[in-house]
């Protein structure tokens, strides 16, 4: 992780200070600010004239009255003590997406470089903790893909497809931005480490004060800096309980664009993006789609024009129509397929050797071209 010294201005210091007072959101906050027309004049206003504000009552104005300049003191002191800065909106680097939104975070805390909180192709990439494998190795490919096109991927860091969002985007040559649903202090050593691999290519940020650990209640808060920052919104595996959808739907909230990724009906592992779909949204095939879709940067031949291949046999055929519904177990594809596992292995194994298929870790495999009509 880059060596940076914790940016800490006085206008940081005044929306930090806002952001602690009990009773305070971001929606609220910024009609306080409405009135009073700049952060550091809030805290002089007299208080009849913040009464008529929807939402002010005696109990906030009481909290207003006992917050102190330096409530701010133990929270900086640890920033600088762990390297972690502050950004407030009246800073040059705020993200230009959060500036018109009135529920737009009151202070960001971050650990990297957030020069890329404003990439020109900014897209968040969501999907679930439990996600399949084949999932997660089409998300680490797909961002793989998009980063070296100029694409900043955005995710919440989280298990399933999030850690693969951000594994394929760090093999990649663009920043990769981690929005988290707790304070940056409050991490496991390994969630650690990721912070450390994100900050060095990208940016890790926060609204919560570093000390706040992760509650479930948060995570929507989190998604909706997700759903802002980007310029879209890709769902790539969702059930229809899917924090996922929190994200799409406050996406089309911000007038975002939002695509989904099909899959197999069976399970009901990517119901929620058939559910998108329904509802309008784009049906992505491919990390080309993205591009095209958006009128980004122009793809390769590569996911543009999927390889293709005709079975040689009966057999072949067979076993490529299995894998074209979904990705399977040796095991499975072998009962199937009315084959003995060492008779279809060398099958298999010359699919793979033609990048036809792909083993998947435990012996799973999945389709990688389209299969031709014999």
């Amino acid at each position: 992780m880059p060596n940076l010294e914790p940016v800490i201005s006085d206008q940081s210091n005044h929306w930090l200070r806002l952001a602690m007072v009990r009773g305070v959101g971001p929606m609220l906050g910024r009609k306080l600010l409405d009135v009073c027309g700049t952060i550091d004049s809030l805290w002089a206003k007299p208080e009849a004239s913040l009464q008529s504000i929807d939402g002010v009552g005696p109990q906030l104005l009481s909290s207003l009255r006992e917050s102190h300049a330096d409530i701010t003191s133990p929270v900086l002191d640890l920033c600088r003590e762990q390297g972690i800065g502050l950004l407030c909106p009246d800073d040059d680097d705020w993200p230009e997406s959060m500036s018109m939104l009135n529920d737009a975070p009151l202070i960001l805390f971050f650990r990297g470089d957030v020069n890329c909180l404003n990439g020109k192709q900014m897209l968040s990439v969501v999907g679930a903790r439990r996600a399949s494998r084949e999932g997660c190795v089409m998300t680490r490919r797909w961002c793989r893909y998009l980063s070296d096109r100029q694409t900043t991927i955005i995710s919440g860091m989280a298990y399933g497809i999030d850690a693969a969002a951000h594994g394929g985007a760090l093999e990649g040559s663009s920043a990769t931005i981690a929005v988290l649903g707790c304070g940056l202090s409050t991490l496991s050593e390994q969630q650690q480490l990721q912070v450390e691999a994100v900050a060095a290519q990208g940016c890790v940020i926060s609204e919560f004060l570093p000390e706040v650990s992760a509650r479930p209640e948060y995570f929507p808060r989190r998604n909706r800096i997700i759903a802002a920052l980007s310029h879209a919104t890709l769902v790539m595996e969702a059930d229809v309980r899917s924090g996922s959808l929190i994200t799409a739907k406050q996406a089309l909230e911000y007038g975002r664009e939002v695509f989904a990724v099909p899959g197999s009906v069976m399970g009901g592992k990517h119901a929620g993006c058939h559910q998108l779909i329904c509802e309008g949204a784009p049906l992505i095939e491919n990390a080309d789609g993205v591009l095209q879709n958006m009128g980004w940067a122009s793809g390769s031949t590569e996911c543009n024009h999927k390889k293709t291949y005709r079975a040689a046999d009966v057999k072949e055929a067979k076993l490529l129509q299995l894998l074209a519904v979904e990705s399977m177990h040796l095991d499975h594809l072998a009962e199937s397929c009315g084959l003995t596992v060492p008779e279809l292995s060398p099958i298999l194994l010359r699919l793979e050797l033609q990048g036809v298929i792909e083993r998947l870790p435990g012996s799973r495999y999945m389709l990688l071209c389209t299969v031709l009509k014999a």
